[in-house]
């Protein structure tokens, strides 16, 4: 859980404490992972089988899902839950698209002759991870491939337990993917890194995980790109006492479902809420079928927070930068606009995190663990490289050259005033 000040702590009554810590209960899975990529990284794809049988139970001679295989998942998914995916790849799509027309390419001449500018290049070639988890999630393919389609990435592979759901070999089929390989975990992560016989090297590296697909990025970082460092999921809410209590208490248990370590949390300068969110967390838990998975997430990592008042309210939530956060208050798009750090804003009553998660074309793949103080999640702009140029007319090396003569020789560094005086010297 995220430490607060102390001058800020005493200034909070909390009607539910969290009993753990969601980061330091992060076994430590290091040396296991270090091996795995080692490993992958030296024997390819015979590693890679190795693993799978291990992990994953999975003896699979090929890797790749062969396209009749691809067509023949899409083929056998029910016409409904087809059509949904098909929203929200529409709707993904269109937000992308919009995001990306605001990245333009950049030309101006900042002094006489000197040209300074920037384009953006798509990547090259992407690896998605895709998880697996204990339900089908046909979301998580739509937000880590439809951005890099719309991107124009030259080619998108991605990575997939072998044991996943048949629909989200579909998932990725409709989303874009060029390539699919039955692969999972840190091994997976391992392959895209390193490049294997069958699964080639990527570029970047994007999307959610368990602990070994997490700290597999966080080891692989450097040679290949990443988008970030993902903890368990979290949803806060922050509300007034206009907050209606059996709304929050649903919104924070959909959420706790995801996983026994799935933070969820209230905000609220309202004690009644509080006591009444409480209340209606328990008595909901009682016949929602998720229990099992909510009830332990709520008990371990659930927190009710009462503060003084609205400052007091947004300072605590800056400072937390949770994954999801809702803002439940009188005027709510007022208070919006004082909030800085979160992954994705919630604004009023009617934008529910499930609509984000699943369709309404926001990325649902956000920073956690406080990462919303200095990052936004995953979107269009993840998929592509702003890279600067210049050029110089003639008549511009003076202007630039003399100074750069001048710091050159004021640092010491000879050859680099010789570089800036040779062109001055043609001129």
């Amino acid at each position: 859980m995220t430490r607060l000040p102390e001058a800020l702590e005493t200034r909070i009554s909390r009607v539910k404490a969290p009993a753990r810590d969601a980061i330091s209960d992060n076994s430590p899975v290091e040396a296991l992972v270090k091996e795995i990529i080692a490993n992958v990284a030296a024997h390819g794809d015979a590693a890679v089988r190795e693993y799978s049988l291990k992990f994953d139970k999975s003896d699979l001679e090929v890797l790749e899902v062969s396209l009749e295989a691809r067509e023949a998942a899409v083929a056998r998914l029910d016409p409904q839950t087809r059509a949904d995916t098909q929203f929200a790849i529409d709707n993904v799509t269109a937000f992308a698209k919009a995001q990306l027309g605001t990245i333009l390419p950049l030309e101006i001449e900042t002094l006489p002759g000197v040209h300074l500018g920037h384009r953006v290049i798509p990547i090259d070639r992407v690896g998605c991870y895709v998880p697996g988890g204990r339900y089908p999630l046909l979301s998580a393919p739509v937000m880590t491939i439809v951005p890099a389609r719309v991107a124009g990435v030259k080619e998108i592979i991605a990575c997939l337990p072998p044991n996943a759901h048949e629909a989200m070999i579909a998932g990725c089929h409709m989303s874009g993917a060029d390539r699919i390989f039955r692969v999972g975990g840190a091994q997976a992560i391992a392959a895209m890194a390193c490049g294997t016989a069958s699964i080639p090297k990527a570029d970047k590296i994007v999307g959610p995980g368990n602990a070994f697909v997490n700290e597999a990025k966080r080891q692989v970082f450097g040679p290949v790109g990443i988008d970030q460092l993902a903890g368990p999921s979290e949803i806060y809410t922050l509300a007034d006492e206009t907050g209606n209590p059996r709304m929050i208490a649903t919104d924070l248990l959909a959420q706790a479902e995801h996983d026994i370590r799935t933070r969820v949390g209230l905000i609220t300068t309202d004690r009644a809420l509080a006591d009444a969110v409480l209340a209606e967390v328990e008595n909901q838990l009682k016949d929602l079928p998720t229990a099992p998975v909510a009830a332990e997430a709520w008990r371990d990592y659930g927190e009710i927070m009462v503060v003084p008042d609205e400052a007091t309210m947004i300072q605590v939530s800056d400072l937390i930068a949770a994954e999801h956060l809702q803002v439940h208050t009188r005027d709510p798009k007022a208070f919006a606009l004082r909030l800085t750090s979160y992954g994705s804003l919630f604004i009023g009553e009617n934008a529910s995190v499930v609509y984000s998660d699943k369709c309404i074309g926001t990325n649902h793949t956000l920073p956690t663990m406080a990462a919303g103080r200095y990052t936004g999640g995953l979107w269009v702009g993840a998929y592509v490289k702003i890279c600067t140029h210049q050029w110089l007319e003639a008549e511009a090396i003076r202007q630039v050259a003399e100074p750069a003569i001048r710091q050159s020789a004021s640092e010491g560094l000879e050859g680099h005033r010789r570089a800036a005086a040779f062109r001055l010297e043609q001129n």
